[in-house]
């Protein structure tokens, strides 16, 4: 049976300056994915998950399912990397949870007291309800990408995107991590860009392997030779004591952007 997409990647393009990242993009993300994104660094993963939230011009063709929408609001909710979040803003993290809340309401509108309640409920549950007023720039990574993900699901979307959502994060609050966005996805699609092959692997459903071109793997178990055929110099061994092995670039024929 055929199954309706979420979000419709079409013979997509991205270039800066004049230098192409992403090239003939075709994706479908449907509403019960949970996909793991892995490539190279400098292959077009932060970019491809851009051009799909709206954040950069491309070319070809994204469309959306009506039910990504309520009202004019595109129901995609967007945890960035740090480095993309000014911390020297003097906003407070509750404030930044909150921020999540601005497709619903007019520019300028005030946050009401129903807002506050749910970010401070959500910082709890990630463990720091107690630094809901303390400045974004005093607080630690971890509680920052904390609040990141606080923010990003505070509007309770229906696709969530998350860059790299493991940085500074201890063990235990990356266990809690994973084990949360294995809730949430029971209720929304979720596609998770990281570095951690041998981590996410055993928590995500799907594999989309992204070095200039992109490639999707109905699998959370993809082989060597399916990674070299995807241009993708990345490599898992296999699952247990030693769950992946990072390789250098292929060899120059390979086809591959180093």
């Amino acid at each position: 049976m055929k199954r309706n997409a979420l979000v419709s990647l079409r013979n997509v393009g991205v270039a800066y300056d004049g230098h192409e990242v992403l090239e003939h993009v075709d994706l479908d993300i449907y509403p019960d994915d949970f996909l793991g994104v892995i490539g190279p660094n400098g292959g077009g993963k932060t970019t491809l998950v851009q051009a799909i939230v709206g954040n950069v011009p491309y070319s070809g063709s994204i469309s959306y399912a009506p039910e990504l929408f309520r009202g004019r609001e595109r129901l995609i909710g967007y945890m960035p990397q740090q480095s993309a979040f000014d911390r020297n803003f003097p906003i407070s993290v509750a404030e930044v949870v909150m921020s999540g809340l601005q497709g619903q309401r007019k520019f300028f509108s005030r946050y009401t007291s129903r807002d506050r309640r749910r970010a401070e409920e959500l910082l709890q549950e990630a463990g720091i309800g107690n630094i809901a007023d303390r400045p974004i720039g005093e607080i630690s990574g971890g509680q920052m990408q904390r609040a990141l993900l606080c923010r990003a699901i505070i509007s309770e979307p229906r696709l969530l995107i998350l860059d790299e959502p493991a940085n500074f994060v201890d063990n235990r609050f990356e266990n809690e991590l994973y084990r949360m966005l294995a809730e949430l996805n029971r209720r929304m699609a979720i596609v998770m860009i990281s570095h951690d092959l041998g981590t996410i692997t055993s928590v995500v459903r799907n594999i989309v392997c992204v070095n200039y071109h992109v490639h999707r793997h109905d699998s959370n178990v993809i082989s060597e030779e399916q990674l070299r055929n995807y241009d993708c110099p990345i490599q898992l061994i296999s699952h247990g004591n030693i769950p992946h092995t990072v390789l250098g670039p292929h060899a120059d024929h390979c086809g591959c952007r180093h």
